[in-house]
């Protein structure tokens, strides 16, 4: 499959035309939350990065599997290999299960994902249900000669694997300065280097979370998960290997020097990370004790919160920023989010409104929209620039409306076509009034458009943008019923 898609690789440095391993098929792995507190806005802006990758790779046909994992065990407190587990200290805290702690705080993120109109991963494992698979890969690495043993727990030997293998080539950093930046050991270590890391760390007494292994009563360090469980889902070799910019190191230095080790060569043909959401210039994290939970944001409750923020004018703010900048919350920022969502969806309601003329004065016009929407989005999946095309659009949609301008059946379907397809399917956006909006005959339009064009999709033996239509309007909560003369359809209750 050929088209002009280019993605920032962070390995390279650069934008590069994507191309897949397997033709028509895409493989890709998301670094997910690690699940001991309420989902927050920082959680959110990967998972809508993500999306937004993961909605655009299928409009352009492909088939993705889509791997985010749930970190439930291994992710000690100080991101080290020193303190508790995160999940366990929380236990203690709470007085639950360490796996009461993982399911109550899943269903969060799954229930807040649900909002902000992520879809679901193809496939969501947890570090804790792959130990086997862990194990197995600390195998190949002691094998490899890139790590040891040390007190019943294994470390990656970090300088010997430099000595052979570049390190740091993800984040930019040098093996001399990593070496000359770290504290002596004091003799009582474990560790050869203070920059090897655990791929498998023996429990203390008090740990509870712990499985048994050829070297100890233990858990796997929290980088090994992702390199055994992308291996696992997506062969030793996939395509795109994403997450947050503040995962590059050590985490994903440490999973490409992983993989290297265990396999004989890298994971990832293309990483991919989005920036950090800032509060007053410094990053809004669970670690900084500055993060608002999304649920405080939808209620407003936050002293920091003006007003309640929906879900999408939430994710309305993260796609007016590019993936790979900084975005600063503010109140104003998200109050400007809002009223311009509202002006996009007004927009959409009177496109769907107006009537074709015999004769098209915008021809041109549509055309060139639809050009620039889509090449926006082919560079390096630029949504504010695309979002920035469909306002200027705004204004020859209301121009039609005024009778200022006339337009053709044919641009008109393109048109709308166009908005949908950005608007719905691509950027994942909702109108939230859709209850209210049940009756109207705005609503009834675009709903008869949409399974028009899946009757079209019937007959032309397009199965898959028939079932999506179907499957998107059905989450919605229309019910829809193929009839002898075409459909019919309701909006539940």
């Amino acid at each position: 499959m050929e088209n002009q898609l280019q993605l920032y690789n962070t390995l390279s440095r650069k934008k590069e035309v994507f191309k897949p391993i397997v033709p028509g098929r895409v493989g890709m792995y998301v670094c997910g939350p690690t699940v001991y507190g309420k989902a927050h806005l920082g959680h959110a802006r990967p998972a809508i990065t993500f999306d937004l990758l993961f909605r655009y790779l299928q409009h352009l046909g492909y088939k993705v599997r889509y791997v985010r994992n749930i970190t439930d065990v291994g992710h000690l407190a100080n991101d080290a290999d020193e303190g508790e587990d995160k999940i366990a200290k929380k236990a203690k805290l709470d007085e639950l299960e360490p796996m009461e702690v993982v399911q109550i705080y899943t269903n969060d993120y799954h229930k807040n994902m649900t909002l902000l109109n992520v879809l679901p991963p193809s496939i969501e494992p947890r570090a804790s249900g792959h130990i086997i698979e862990q194990i197995e890969t600390v195998k190949k690495i002691l094998a490899s000669g890139y790590a040891y043993e040390s007190k019943g727990s294994v470390y990656f030997d970090v300088e010997k694997f430099a000595m052979e293998n570049q390190y740091g080539q993800l984040s930019g950093r040098k093996i001399e300065d990593l070496i000359s930046n770290t504290r002596e050991l004091d003799g009582q270590d474990e560790k050869h280097s203070s920059l090897d890391f655990a791929i498998w760390k023996k429990a203390q007494p008090e740990h509870i979370m712990r499985w048994p292994s050829p070297w100890s009563d233990g858990f796997p360090g929290w980088h090994l998960e992702c390199t055994a469980m992308s291996a696992r889902y997506l062969g030793e070799t996939f395509d795109i290997h994403g997450g947050g910019m503040d995962l590059m190191f050590p985490h994903h230095e440490a999973e490409i020097a992983q993989s290297k080790a265990a396999n004989g060569h890298d994971s990832a043909n293309y990483w991919v990370h989005n920036n950090m959401i800032t509060l007053n210039g410094q990053k809004m994290g669970k670690s900084l004790g500055n993060a608002i939970s999304l649920d405080e944001f939808f209620a407003g409750t936050h002293p920091l919160l003006d007003q309640p923020y929906s879900p999408m004018t939430i994710r309305f703010f993260m796609l007016q920023a590019h993936y790979r900048s900084t975005l600063d919350f503010s109140n104003e920022a998200l109050q400007a989010a809002e009223k311009g969502l509202k002006r996009l969806f007004a927009a959409v309601k009177t496109l769907f409104s107006i009537e074709a003329s015999a004769q098209s004065t915008v021809t041109e016009r549509v055309v060139e929209l639809h050009k620039n929407c889509f090449e926006a989005m082919d560079d390096d999946l630029n949504s504010p620039i695309a979002i920035a095309h469909l306002f200027d659009g705004v204004k020859m949609i209301n121009s039609i409306k005024d009778g200022k301008e006339q337009i053709s059946k044919a641009d008109l379907d393109i048109l709308r076509k166009l908005y949908y397809v950005f608007i719905f399917e691509i950027f994942g956006l909702y109108m939230e009034e859709k209850a209210e909006a049940g009756n109207s005959e705005t609503l009834s339009n675009v709903v008869d458009l949409l399974l028009n064009l899946r009757m079209e999709a019937k007959a032309n033996k397009d199965w898959a943008t028939s079932d999506k239509i179907r499957n998107e309007l059905t989450k919605l909560g229309f019910e829809i019923k193929d009839t002898k003369d075409g459909f019919s359809w309701e909006l539940k209750k």
